[in-house]
């Protein structure tokens, strides 16, 4: 062979040889990158994050593209963790911080409370009253009398607290895992709705914290095992469905200062000036501009002769007469047959309307869910008037959580950019006795989010009332008004 095509012959092979080697090389890289992209993927979520606006950001403990290890039960999870976010804007708390919660068990969220008043944060609590004491407080009599719901939490929390499985607990146990005797043992002032001299109101419902008259924490979640991370005994659970909102703005924070001043009156041991559910002046429905959204803020409740377009339910109704296209509403309990009215003209007009509610509410006799059906209640047999649908609408029903979890929401999405939320549950006793707020935001940055959250649960949701439902339903109102009890007929108080 000759040098020359020796010479070929090697340049050949060397190029074939590079071409594998830069093939392996790119390969190698290939899935490499993947592997990153897919690890960094599995450690945020299974979804890419959507952007935040600069003033109002939107969490939700099942949230897609986020995840975290729950710090009770050590499940790595998916989710915004909404204990953490409460601590660290707490933790930051300067001056004042002023907590209005229907309930509050957490421990880390009780100890960050503790810890801001000891490092000299003036600190003031408004719960429920019935949910102000300590676990550690309920005797065993006490605990006998309870209904079977409260005795299975209180069951609940024992194995929570239990923290080294012996069957007993300590008072080391006690004070680290019972947040309300943490909050009482440093003597954080605090009162609930019993503090106008009353018996309380319908309900405390709020759910929101007020930072240095600057930042708002709030949303439709309790401070509770159940409501953001799951049972404490069920892993296979992941929360409550609910949403947080966290607001910068000092117009913002002066609204929810108004209103919890007008509950807190002089505080604890003071004159009985603390006003709470119908004993409180009607407030006007608020207008401002937040981060570029337009805003609109509601406290409840009214007086039932409050003018509708000034209620609570009235700005729901106005928002919704509005809509052009959709409307999306992810509900706990619905029960205002009002806005069911507005719904079903704008059904007419071919705005496209989906609705989920909880289960165990969507089927009760007087949930508006029947309207949408065309389903006619027991309650339109006793008034003689019927409030079905005209055309039932098939894009209504439930959501499909992990048992033992519950859709906890209170949000509507009108035409993918003005949302609904707060602690304001659809129904006449949110409207005219309990204490909520509401809040209007127009913005297309903070709707996406909850729109995201929106077809998440209505992706495998299961639409249409149950068989058992149509065949009540179908009988006569002679019949059903005599078999009929008041108590399942009745709009539950605490909703």
């Amino acid at each position: 062979m000759g040098f020359s095509a020796y010479s070929r012959l090697h340049y050949q092979l060397r190029s074939r040889y590079r071409q594998i080697v830069y093939g392996i090389l790119f390969c190698t890289v290939i899935v490499l990158t993947t592997l990153t992209a897919n690890a960094c993927q599995s450690q945020s979520g299974i979804v890419p994050t959507l952007p935040q606006n600069s003033s109002i950001q939107v969490f939700f403990n099942q949230n897609q593209a986020s995840r975290y290890t729950d710090p009770y039960r050590n499940i790595e999870r998916l989710g915004d963790n909404l204990e953490r976010i409460i601590v660290d804007n707490i933790n930051k708390a300067k001056a004042t911080l002023n907590i209005a919660v229907q309930e509050l068990r957490l421990p880390n969220i009780a100890k960050a409370i503790v810890d801001a008043k000891l490092r000299g944060v003036n600190v003031k609590l408004i719960l429920e009253n019935n949910y102000s004491r300590a676990w550690s407080e309920f005797t065993p009599e006490q605990v006998a009398k309870m209904n079977a719901r409260d005795r299975d939490r209180y069951q609940e929390f024992q194995k929570f607290a239990d923290i080294n499985k012996d069957g007993r607990l300590s008072e080391d146990e006690l004070d680290s895992r019972d947040g309300l005797r943490l909050i009482k043992l440093a003597n954080i002032p605090w009162i609930d709705d019993t503090a106008d001299g009353s018996k309380g109101s319908g309900l405390m419902h709020h759910k929101f914290i007020v930072i240095d008259d600057q930042v708002v924490i709030f949303g439709s979640a309790n401070f509770t095992m159940s409501d953001i991370h799951g049972d404490f005994t069920k892993p296979e659970t992941r929360g409550n469905a609910n949403n947080l909102l966290r607001v910068e703005s000092k117009e913002f924070a002066k609204h929810f200062q108004k209103e919890f001043n007008i509950m807190w009156g002089d505080g604890p041991n003071g004159k009985p000036d603390s006003l709470f559910g119908s004993k409180k002046p009607s407030r006007r429905i608020e207008y401002l501009i937040v981060g570029g959204a337009q805003i609109r803020i509601k406290f409840s409740p009214d007086p039932e002769d409050t003018s509708r377009e000034q209620t609570s339910s009235g700005l729901i109704s106005t928002a919704i007469a509005g809509t052009k296209q959709t409307v999306d509403m992810a509900l706990f309990v619905y029960s205002d047959p009002f806005i069911s009215t507005i719904l079903e003209e704008r059904q007419r007009d071919n705005v496209q309307i989906r609705t989920l509610v909880a289960p165990q509410f969507a089927y009760r006799d007087y949930s508006s869910t029947l309207d949408m059906w065309s389903l006619q209640s027991t309650q339109d047999c006793k008034t003689g008037k019927s409030s079905a649908w005209k055309q039932a609408l098939k894009t209504v029903g439930i959501p499909n959580l992990p048992s033992g979890d519950t859709l906890h929401h209170k949000f509507a999405i009108l035409d993918r950019s003005l949302i609904l939320t707060g602690s304001h549950n659809w129904t006449s006793a949110a409207n005219h006795v309990n204490d909520e707020a509401l809040i209007a935001i127009q913005n297309p940055t903070v709707a996406a989010h909850y729109q995201r959250e929106y077809d998440r649960l209505y992706q495998d949701a299961t639409l249409g009332p149950t068989a058992k439902l149509v065949q009540i339903t179908s009988k006569s109102c002679a019949e059903r008004i005599n078999k009929s009890n008041p108590k399942n007929n009745a709009e539950e108080p605490e909703f």
